[in-house]
């Protein structure tokens, strides 16, 4: 059996009588290019919250690398190597691309608290963050405010800020979303580049993006997992179509492309 990274038993989340989230079991196992699906409504962003600390289960186990974090805060989760990134962009769009990746990479190792003094202490962020960039294919956009940038390039500059954090576990919270037809693809081969040890969780409606990239799907419905599997069984399940209505054949097309 294959070691997991990431495992949630019986995580449940309700506000009084309504359920958010239903007994959901969960592995994620290590270097894993799994999907999380699902409707509008379905639990995908509760349970990305829940696993990430922003809420707190009602029930139920979180474990990250064996060990239970299910009552630790966000920032603890992060220093520990469970990182996410936001469908809603979240960088300080007035400073440069490399500024961005060594304020990440300086509050991973301390030091963000002395970012903005004239000290050299952080000379080895600014470097690891510019290598970093390097590795992306970014660096010629090292010194570019991040408000300049296309959108597209935003996106792409959000992972690197979260590579900078050196996950374990990254959540990829629709990375596409709001990215223009012609730099999606962009996108998606950085993704595809990304180091084979970190386990992805990819929260995403985009299902050209799910299939390219995921070799294992969750779905989840009103709080609970319907079913989970490799493409192939997600896009051929009656459920799943039922659930997607009027994109069966677009899932079964995506899955055998």
């Amino acid at each position: 059996m294959s070691a997991l990274d990431l495992e949630t038993q019986g995580l449940h989340k309700n506000f009084g009588a309504l359920i958010v989230a239903s007994n959901i079991d969960f592995r994620l196992e290590h270097g894993a290019r799994h999907a999380l699906i699902g409707p509008n409504g379905a639990g995908k962003t509760t349970f990305v919250n829940l696993v990430t600390g922003a809420l707190r289960p009602s029930a139920g186990r979180i474990l990250l690398g064996g060990q239970d974090i299910t009552h630790q805060p966000q920032a603890a989760r992060v220093k520990r190597g469970l990182v996410r990134t936001y469908q809603i962009n979240a960088l300080f769009r007035r400073l440069s691309v490399l500024e961005n990746v060594t304020l990440a990479i300086s509050e991973r190792d301390g030091i963000a608290g002395d970012f903005f003094r004239p000290a050299g202490h952080y000379r080895a962020a600014i470097a690891e963050a510019y290598a970093l960039l390097e590795s992306l294919g970014l660096a010629d956009e090292a010194l570019r405010p991040v408000n300049e940038l296309a959108y597209g390039r935003q996106r792409l500059t959000e992972i690197a800020v979260s590579l900078g954090l050196k996950p374990k576990v990254l959540l990829l919270d629709e990375p596409a979303a709001g990215v223009p037809s012609g730099e999606t693809g962009a996108v998606i081969d950085m993704i595809e580049r990304l180091p084979a040890d970190i386990a992805l969780l990819i929260i995403e409606h985009d299902m050209d993006l799910v299939f390219r990239l995921a070799t294992r799907i969750t779905v989840l419905v009103q709080g609970s997992v319907l079913v989970e599997g490799p493409p192939n069984e997600i896009a051929a399940n009656e459920q799943v179509r039922q659930v997607y209505l009027g994109e069966q054949v677009y899932l079964g097309e995506r899955a055998h492309a």
